[in-house]
């Protein structure tokens, strides 16, 4: 199936996720806690969840299903095309009544995104992606900064990130942050930040999406270690996600801790 033609269906869907979980009140919605300290599910996440499970797979059966809400199994590993979603990303932001929780849409083939949509309806923001076709957000092309000195930039980064143990010296850089590990990555390909980055185990379906928006509006991705990121994997987790402008993306990555200088998880 042609990216756009993913691209369209995805879009589609995202509106119609961001009208379902607006009919949810966050304060007041009905709350659980996931097994093994996993965090919070909210009856919206669910609702959200149900719905993109039936209508993306109903419109392309031969795809494959990954999503945060969804029990995973193996079957998705022999498909040749998988959607990979987050029913909504930041969780505990919507439950707090919070504007910056976003739904995450993704395509993926052999490994590389080809579709991608993140949707922030409390904002009407939907920045859309295809590959080869750039990154736009409601339609108006994107692109990530111009910046390349790590010294003053500003990133988008949880504080435990800047641990010393992940560094090879700290940078001095302006750290800020969003829940939402989709809206990081649609705030770093617009240029609003320079940088992003996650040194945790990264669980693909809050990166998926952004990795292809980046990308094509001209920003470079890796992991932690600055190795590509390919997705529909066994263990559906990254180590970690960094991402930048490219000539900034090296220099970040440089400044990182090399791979076996931190415990691998």
């Amino acid at each position: 199936m042609p990216a756009s033609d993913d691209l369209t269906l995805l879009t589609e869907a995202a509106r119609e996720a961001g009208k379902i979980a607006l009919r949810y009140t966050g304060p007041e919605a009905r709350v659980w806690d996931k097994p093994g300290g996993a965090g919070p599910v909210t009856e919206a996440d669910l609702a959200v969840n149900a719905m993109l499970e039936r209508e993306l797979q109903a419109a392309r059966p031969s795809y494959g299903w990954l999503s945060e809400e969804t029990e995973d199994n193996a079957d998705r590993l022999g498909r040749e095309q998988v959607f990979i979603v987050d029913p909504l990303d930041g969780t505990r932001s919507f439950m707090e009544g919070a504007r910056t929780w976003a739904h995450a849409l993704a395509t993926v083939a052999h490994g590389e995104v080809q579709a991608a949509v993140i949707y922030l309806p409390m904002m009407d923001k939907l920045y859309s992606a295809a590959k080869g076709t750039g990154a736009f957000l409601n339609g108006e092309p994107i692109a990530p900064s111009s910046r390349d000195s790590l010294l003053g930039a500003s990133i988008l980064a949880a504080r435990p990130a800047l641990a010393p143990e992940h560094w090879r010296r700290v940078p001095d850089i302006k750290r800020s942050h969003r829940p939402s590990l989709a809206y990081r990555t649609a705030l770093v390909a617009e240029g609003r930040y320079d940088a992003m980055l996650t040194l945790r185990p990264t669980w693909e379906w809050d990166i998926a999406a952004g990795d292809l928006i980046l990308r094509e509006a001209g920003a470079a991705t890796s992991d932690r270690y600055g190795a590509r990121l390919r997705f529909n994997n066994a263990d559906p987790r990254q180590m970690g996600m960094v991402a930048a402008p490219r000539a900034l993306h090296e220099n970040l990555t440089g400044a990182l801790a090399p791979k076996g200088a931190v415990p691998r998880f």
